[in-house]
């Protein structure tokens, strides 16, 4: 984990989609530079009252599924908190809480992998500038992501079913025999 000074700033991401408070089920799928996590979105059916428990699991088909690309990654992890123990994580004071995609502006994650690097003999601190922190926090877990861009699709299916997608997210060549 990184500690945060007084700089960190927590801004709400609208534009990527709910996952599901109940089951998530993220899934991440990472090669050196490139990150591609696989969530259930929030989902209610209709006719739905609230007042059964609806359970799904990584191969429940049929789900609205959303796939999140972070590209020209640097640093990535995956764990906790929880959301019974969100209130440990750093910048939950700052507004990060459970179920939702955020930025951190001015993120002393970023500021601290600068100065590791800052030994490198061909270190460019403008790089680092170009980099965005982003969390998306869950139920059972919360992802976090140093990188230059994410970008968003969602489709319909498991969790199971999109592993193809994310390969290919990747940018790999799957060859489908």
């Amino acid at each position: 984990m990184y500690d945060v000074d007084d700089k960190d700033a927590v801004v709400p991401l609208n534009d990527v989609p709910q996952s599901s408070v109940g089951a998530p089920i993220p899934c991440v799928l990472a090669e050196e530079r490139t990150v591609v996590v696989a969530y259930y979105l929030q989902n209610s059916p209709p006719g739905w009252n609230g007042r059964t428990v609806r359970l799904v699991s990584a191969t429940s088909d049929g789900e609205p599924v959303a796939l999140v690309r972070f590209a020209h990654c640097y640093a990535h992890m995956f764990g906790p908190p929880n959301d019974e123990a969100f209130s440990g994580h750093p910048l939950a004071d700052r507004g990060l809480r459970p179920y939702g995609a955020f930025e951190i502006v001015n993120s002393s994650w970023i500021r601290k992998l600068e100065r590791m690097n800052s030994v490198h003999p061909y270190h460019q601190p403008a790089k680092f500038r170009e980099l965005h922190h982003y969390a998306l926090t869950f139920h059972d877990s919360t992802f976090e992501c140093v990188c230059r861009e994410l970008s968003i699709t969602t489709t319909r299916g498991s969790i199971e079913s999109v592993t193809p997608q994310m390969i290919e997210l990747l940018g790999w060549n799957v060859s489908r025999s």
